[in-house]
C-alpha cells in the first residue's frame, strides 16, 4: 500500500481523520441493510451515523476548496480563466469516479431487474436539484449538493468581481460567502412557511437531501477556511474552546433534543429551518482542532487513518450501490444466522476496500495526476 503514502508527510492528520470517520460513519449506516429490521439502540446509532457523516463531508469538502479558491481568488485578477482552473482540478478529482461508478451502477440495475427513471438526470447531477432524491443510486445526493457549491462559488466570485472591483479582495470574498450561507438558509425558511410539515421522512427526503436547501452546509465549511487564514492567531488559540463548543452543540442536536422532546411533530420549524444549518456548525467548530493536528508520529495509527482518508470517495461511491447491491442479489441474507450475517459483514467490508483501494491506484489516482499535465 505504499503508494497511498507518498505524500502523506503532505497531508493534515486530523483533516484526514475527519474524512476517515465520515466515510466510516457512513458505511456502516448502510451495514444494516446486510440484518433484519430492529429498533434497538444499536440500530438507531447506526442509521444516526450515516446522517452525520455526509453532513461532515459537507464542511469538510467546504473547508479545503475555501482554502484553494481564496488563495487563487487573491493571486491575480481571478479571470475566466481562474474560475476553469479550478473547476479543471475539482472535475478531475470528482467527475471520472462519479460517471464510471454512475456507469456500473446502471449496469447493474439491468442485471437484478430494476427499472431507471429519469436516468440522465445524474448526468448533469440533476437528481435531487429541487425535489426529493430519485430511488436510484441514493447516495449521489451528497455528490449532487457539493458538484453545484463547486460550481457556483467561484462562478459567482467572477461575476461580483466583474461588476464590482472589490477594493479589498479579501472582504469581497467573506461578504460573497456569507450571502450564499443567508441565501440557502432562507430557502429552508421558505420550505417552511410554503411546504406543510408532514413526517420526519418527508424532511429526510425533501429537505435535507435536496440541492437547494443544503449548499449552505458547505459554505459554512468555505467561511471557516475565511477565518483560519484571516486570523490565525485566534485560529490556533480558540481551537480547544471551539472544539469544546462543538461537543456541547453536538450533545444537544443528538442527546438534548430527545431530552428536550424537541420532536419533529411539535417544533417542526426547528427541525426544518436550524437543525441541519446546527449540525453543519457543530462540525465546522472541530475544524481549528482538527486542521491544526498535523500529523501523528505513531505509524499504526496513521497509516491506517490516511489509507482510509485517500480512499474514501471510492469507498463512498462503491460500497452501497455497487457491492452491497450485487451481494444482496446473488447472497441473500435473509434465514442466515446472526453468526453467519458477521461473517457476511466481513466478507463485504473485504470486498469493499479491496476494489476501492484497485479503484484509486488504477483510475482515480491517475486522472488526479493527469490535471498536473
Amino acid at each position: 500500500m505504499s503508494f497511498l503514502y507518498l505524500h502523506s508527510e503532505k497531508r493534515i492528520f486530523g483533516l484526514d481523520l475527519m474524512r476517515a470517520v465520515a466515510i466510516l460513519m457512513v458505511l456502516s449506516s448502510h451495514l444494516l441493510w446486510i440484518y433484519p429490521p430492529d429498533n434497538g439502540i444499536i440500530t438507531q446509532v447506526f442509521q444516526l451515523f450515516g446522517y452525520l457523516g455526509v453532513e461532515i463531508f459537507f464542511v469538510l469538502s467546504g473547508f479545503l476548496i475555501g482554502r484553494i479558491v481564496y488563495r487563487l481568488y487573491l493571486q491575480d485578477d481571478f479571470t475566466i480563466s481562474s474560475v476553469l482552473y479550478f473547476l479543471k482540478r475539482r472535475w478531475f478529482r470528482t467527475l471520472p469516479n462519479y460517471y464510471l461508478v454512475l456507469l456500473i451502477t446502471i449496469l447493474i440495475s439491468f442485471i437484478v431487474g430494476y427499472s431507471i427513471q429519469e436516468g440522465w438526470k445524474y448526468f448533469f447531477f440533476l437528481q435531487n436539484f429541487a425535489s426529493p432524491m430519485l430511488p436510484f443510486f441514493t447516495e449521489s445526493w451528497s455528490l449532487s449538493v457539493e458538484e453545484f457549491a463547486y460550481l457556483l462559488f467561484p462562478i459567482a466570485l467572477f461575476l461580483k468581481t466583474l461588476l464590482v472591483k472589490p477594493i479589498n479582495k479579501s472582504r469581497f470574498f467573506l461578504y460573497v460567502v456569507i450571502g450564499f450561507i443567508f441565501f440557502f438558509f432562507f430557502a429552508k425558511v421558505w420550505y417552511a412557511f410554503t411546504t406543510p410539515p408532514t413526517t420526519i421522512n418527508q424532511w429526510n427526503l425533501g429537505l435535507k437531501a435536496v440541492v437547494i436547501y443544503r449548499l449552505d452546509a458547505i459554505f459554512l465549511g468555505v467561511l471557516f477556511s475565511w477565518l483560519s487564514l484571516n486570523f490565525t492567531v485566534f485560529w490556533i488559540k480558540s481551537k480547544y474552546v471551539m472544539a469544546v463548543l462543538g461537543l456541547f452543540l453536538f450533545g444537544f442536536l443528538f442527546a438534548g433534543v430527545g431530552y428536550f422532546q424537541l420532536t419533529f411533530a411539535s417544533f417542526p420549524l426547528f427541525w426544518v429551518i436550524f437543525y441541519l444549518p446546527l449540525t453543519s456548525l457543530t462540525f465546522a467548530l472541530f475544524l481549528p482542532f482538527l486542521a491544526e493536528w498535523k500529523t501523528v508520529h505513531l505509524a499504526y495509527i496513521r497509516k491506517p487513518i490516511v489509507f482510509i482518508s485517500v480512499i474514501s470517495y471510492s469507498v463512498y461511491l462503491l460500497h452501497y450501490g455497487v457491492v452491497l447491491q450485487l451481494m444482496k442479489h446473488f447472497f441473500n441474507t435473509e434465514g442466515l444466522s446472526l453468526h453467519q450475517l458477521h461473517f457476511y459483514t466481513f466478507i463485504y467490508l473485504i470486498i469493499t476496500f479491496f476494489l476501492s483501494t484497485l479503484l484509486y491506484k488504477f483510475y482515480e489516482k491517475p486522472m488526479m495526476d493527469l490535471r498536473d499535465k
